[in-house]
């Protein structure tokens, strides 16, 4: 009789950090990418073996995706002299990937994460400018102080309407532009709704390079992202929803109740009282999931202490701000 083969390990082969689940929880959102060409599982698999060891080492972690990006780019510049744009497209967008996720657990950001995230702009533009599969536009937001938000204006296709539809898609906690770029834009494109990616305050450009700090009337981005979009006059901004994914499970609701113009909403996972969470977090030690450093909330807030940060959170419930909204929701 045949010998029965024995399993290789207990977990999942993709499980590089069992015991880590920050880690963890990034190479997951990375395995997720790769439906929509944002990572290449390969590649991840690369990353997390030589990761293996060195649970913990956010510098390490940094030092390696940002490696993975650089090898990336490289290959899309090669790609673009030969020509290959639509190939030089692919791994530009990998590239900004790794190059974020890379990013993301080194705070305070310093100038080789502000460098690497430049690097991951470039290789989204790159990736806008060569690609096929969307008509990205790269827009500046009029916002306060003279300041704008930027952001992607990604055009629907498949539709015959000189003004289709649109939703104002806004990041999480700890993501940007690029990333909710790869989480369903090209979906509802295809389906005939063009998508207006904003990096708000708190999130992405916003806050890296133009301090502009978390804040919970939220709709002040939504509603500067209603009046640029009623300016043009290649979207129906009467026909426009707001959507948001994890924190934006906050923002989303609490724009769709306070900006009466946005005519549907998503939360994508709701928030339905962020200080809450955060009382606990900070009760069990932190020893709750985090997806990224804990003190990456002071920073988006611009204050030196959690009790600090506890008290910017005491607006970020959506108890008497939901019973406002008016507009269809889907939660």
């Amino acid at each position: 009789m045949a010998r029965k083969p024995k399993a290789l390990a207990k977990a999942a082969w993709f499980t590089y950090f069992p015991d880590d689940y920050r880690w963890s929880a990034a190479i997951s959102i990375l395995c997720s990418m790769a439906n929509w060409g944002g990572a290449s599982m390969g590649e991840i698999d690369r990353v997390g073996r030589r990761l293996a060891g060195k649970v913990g080492d956010d510098n390490h972690w940094f030092r390696e995706w940002e490696r993975m990006g650089d090898h990336l780019r490289g290959l899309g510049l090669a790609a673009e002299r030969r020509k290959n744009n639509l190939s030089a497209a692919d791994f530009h967008k990998r590239a900004c990937m790794y190059y974020q996720m890379g990013e993301r657990f080194r705070t305070p950001k310093d100038k080789k994460a502000k460098a690497c995230y430049r690097k991951s702009l470039d290789c989204f533009a790159r990736f806008a400018r060569l690609t096929d599969r969307a008509r990205i536009e790269r827009v500046e937001i009029p916002f306060e102080k003279g300041k704008k938000l930027r952001a992607y204006l990604v055009h629907a296709q498949n539709t015959k309407k000189a003004r289709p539809p649109a939703v104002v898609f806004f990041d999480g906690f700890d993501v940007s532009k690029e990333i909710q770029y790869v989480f369903g834009c090209e979906d509802l494109i295809r389906r005939g709704i063009s998508v207006l990616l904003v990096d708000a305050p708190g999130n992405g450009e916003a806050i890296r390079f133009q301090n502009l700090y978390l804040r919970h009337d939220h709709e002040v981005a939504g509603s500067a992202a209603l009046d640029y979009l009623e300016g043009r006059g290649d979207v129906n901004a009467r026909r426009t929803g707001v959507l948001g994914i994890s924190l934006g499970g906050y923002y989303a609701p609490r724009n769709a109740s306070m900006e009466r113009r946005f005519k549907a909403c998503i939360a994508w996972g709701a928030q339905w009282d962020y200080q809450k969470i955060w009382q606990d977090r900070i009760a069990a030690a932190y020893k709750t999931a985090l997806s990224v450093p804990g003190h990456h909330l002071t920073w988006i807030f611009n204050v030196k202490t959690m009790e600090e940060a506890l008290v910017k959170l005491e607006g970020f419930k959506l108890d008497g701000v939901v019973q406002k909204m008016r507009c269809p929701f889907l939660l």
